[in-house]
């Protein structure tokens, strides 16, 4: 990574689940404060590898790994790492927007609680930081007391997206958090990607080749579990260095 710092360095990185040999000895470098797109055609890899940086693969039965992945060079597989600690520098906006059954302003205090957060005036200062963050204040500001429920999908996402804020996260993982979105609903998503990738390191899985282009600083291609190519967005989509990305990019497969 020439151009800027690295926030995530993989090296050697296989991943299993039982006999199937899901990540195949992947290395890359992700920067920091830009955002990365992974992409490839159903079962590749991506949402394997994005569980990789907040271990969320840990919690599968028969998952096991083998490599290093470090955040600012630190190995998060290590011994004495705290993963609940690290789940919070790496906070995640899963594909289906998941609020909890909660008013919108609980949605984003409970956790802020569960954490040993007492202050009522801290607690109001980060849920309306988080909101704006999210981009969704202005327009839910008045109806804080309301289900959360009642909010449109796109509002639901940016919701879940102000959750994670919420934590006070240095790195935001994206597993394809527009798929279930209308087009509108999508836009948002992607110009909050633009505004978070100034303060956020984002990395987003999504299977939206043109999406990917929009947002992506940098793109990484996956293909049976092997990671094809990887390198500025602009030049992969332009001139790709190997023929499988360019046949999955220009529709030939996938």
């Amino acid at each position: 990574m020439k151009d800027t710092s690295k926030k995530i360095s993989v090296e050697r990185l296989n991943v299993y689940y039982g006999a199937n040999h899901a990540l195949k000895d992947i290395t890359l470098e992700i920067p920091d404060k830009k955002a990365t797109a992974f992409i490839g055609p159903s079962g590749c890899g991506k949402s394997t590898l994005i569980r990789v940086f907040n271990r969320m693969n840990d919690l599968i039965l028969n998952a096991r790994m083998e490599g290093r992945v470090a955040i600012d060079d630190k190995d998060i597989y290590a011994r004495d790492i705290d993963v609940v600690a690290l789940r919070r520098q790496v906070g995640m906006v899963f594909q289906k927007s998941t609020p909890f059954p909660k008013s919108i302003f609980e949605n984003i205090a409970y956790g802020l609680r569960i954490i040993g957060l007492k202050d009522k005036n801290t607690i109001d200062q980060i849920v309306e930081k988080s909101l704006r963050g999210a981009a969704l204040w202005d327009e839910v500001k008045d109806q804080l007391g309301k289900s959360a429920l009642a909010l449109s999908g796109g509002q639901q996402q940016r919701l879940c997206i102000a959750r994670a804020l919420a934590m006070g996260p240095e790195i935001i993982l994206m597993d394809e958090p527009c798929s279930a979105l209308d087009p509108i609903a999508t836009s948002r998503i992607e110009e909050l990607i633009f505004e978070l990738k100034n303060e956020y390191t984002i990395v987003i899985v999504t299977h939206n080749m043109q999406q990917a282009a929009r947002v992506a600083d940098y793109t990484a291609f996956l293909y049976l579990g092997e990671l094809i190519e990887f390198g500025n967005t602009k030049r992969m989509f332009t001139v790709p260095q190997d023929k499988r990305t360019e046949a999955y990019l220009t529709g030939r497969f996938g």
